[in-house]
């Protein structure tokens, strides 16, 4: 079978509910994808971030082998081995009393918005299903009924109401409109991305995050940050909100959690805010699974020993440097943190984001746009000074050639 045999399938066979970028991939490894006719292509998504440590990375992968082989699910019912330990392990890597250990990005959101109300109920005060909490606009969060409810893009909520109540939405990066909506005595809680991923890599202004947390505090408020994307070393820190020494109150976490191997997801938080909830009140069949357990250990551990937060902290910045060197008309903005950055496109000729994405593939680098004119770059953190010169010259040589047609 070709790529084409396999792409027919997915469409005749598979919903229709994603727009991939015409290539079938068939191994990984590092910062490489390969396809089935066996053409080697730089990997500038990551899997949106899940894969900071590298395709089929050899310590998670043993990790994961090892432990499949004894013993993979018991569910919450009872006890096993490798959850109490991986619980220390991230409750000290990170600094929290507890974590609630769940399977996607999505659910470990949800998480933290049950936390947030039945501590609101039950620590603040606040009248029975009276708890509002703050979005921003801009945000993304996953795709379940009561994320998209608080969702501004169409593509994400129209056709899928009703809609969950209890959410303000403010602008993103906006601290006036923040003190407004605080002002609400019923506001429990602020749920923030640190930067804005899926909204195009939306950098707020310095200081933002930390006077965002401040004003929280001010009011009683918890300070959720949804760092599944912009967590785990992305950024140049382990956590994006460290860049501004911020704690949060809730903390979400998700994607490379796994090292790109199987879903995982985490909610830390201390106990005054972990312990509301009670035994039967929340959780998931394969959350904290034995499996997930030693194979996020893994992921953690990589993490720190390959140094890979001050990997994407120092070629981030050579990465922005050599992309601003490319004269072309069609860039119109270059922005980002460590290694999870963004080119905003400016139509040429009829030619769009995504066209440059088809012509980056066909010189063998793979990215994908998001909301039409923007092109994210966040390529595995493994990656060395020399791969990301071979990969800003692939980026250069597609937008020219794009330009020129």
């Amino acid at each position: 079978m070709i790529s084409q045999d396999y792409i027919a399938l997915e469409e005749k066979y598979g919903a229709h509910n994603y727009h991939p970028l015409p290539v079938v991939l068939a191994r990984g490894e590092g910062v490489f994808l390969w396809d089935v006719e066996g053409k080697r292509y730089y990997d500038f998504l990551s899997a949106y971030s899940a894969v900071n440590q590298g395709h089929c990375h050899p310590k998670i992968i043993e990790t994961l082998c090892e432990q499949a082989k004894v013993l993979t699910l018991t569910s919450r019912a009872f006890y096993n081995n490798c959850l109490g330990p991986y619980e220390k392990y991230i409750t000290e890597f990170f600094g929290y009393d507890k974590m609630l250990p769940m399977n996607s990005g999505a659910e470990a959101d949800e998480t933290a918005l049950k936390l947030c109300r039945r501590w609101a109920y039950d620590k603040k005060g606040i009248n029975e299903n009276e708890a509002k909490i703050i979005v921003c606009e801009g945000n993304f969060h996953g795709r379940t009924i009561t994320v998209i409810s608080m969702s501004t893009d169409p593509d994400s909520y129209k056709g899928f109401g009703p809609y969950t109540p209890g959410f303000i939405k403010i602008p993103y990066n906006n601290l006036d409109a923040l003190e407004k909506a605080l002002e609400d005595p019923s506001v429990a809680g602020f749920l923030v991305e640190p930067i804005q991923g899926e909204a195009g890599v939306f950098v707020p202004d310095e200081g933002y995050l930390s006077k965002a947390y401040d004003m929280c505090k001010e009011k009683n408020v918890l300070f959720i940050a949804d760092e599944v994307q912009t967590g785990l070393a992305r950024t140049g820190k382990i956590l994006a909100c460290e860049h501004e020494n911020v704690k949060p109150d809730i903390l979400i976490l998700g994607k490379a959690l796994s090292g790109g191997t199987m879903p995982i997801s985490a909610v830390l938080a201390d106990d005054d805010v972990m312990l509301v909830i009670k035994p039967g009140e929340h959780g998931s069949t394969f959350g904290g699974n034995p499996l997930a357990s030693k194979v996020a250990v893994a992921a953690l551990q990589v993490l720190k020993d390959e140094n890979l937060a001050e990997n994407a902290e120092r070629l981030g910045k050579i990465f922005r440097e050599e992309i601003s060197k490319i004269k072309s008309d069609m860039i119109e903005l270059v922005r980002g943190k460590g290694l999870l950055n963004a080119i905003v496109i400016r139509p040429k000729n009829g030619k769009e984001a995504w066209d440059v994405c088809l012509k980056m593939k066909e010189n063998g680098l793979l990215a994908k746009p998001t909301h039409q004119h923007i092109i994210r770059f966040a390529p595995p953190l493994v990656i060395t000074k020399e791969q990301i010169i071979e990969a800003v010259d692939i980026i250069k040589k597609s937008i020219l050639e794009i330009s020129s047609e």
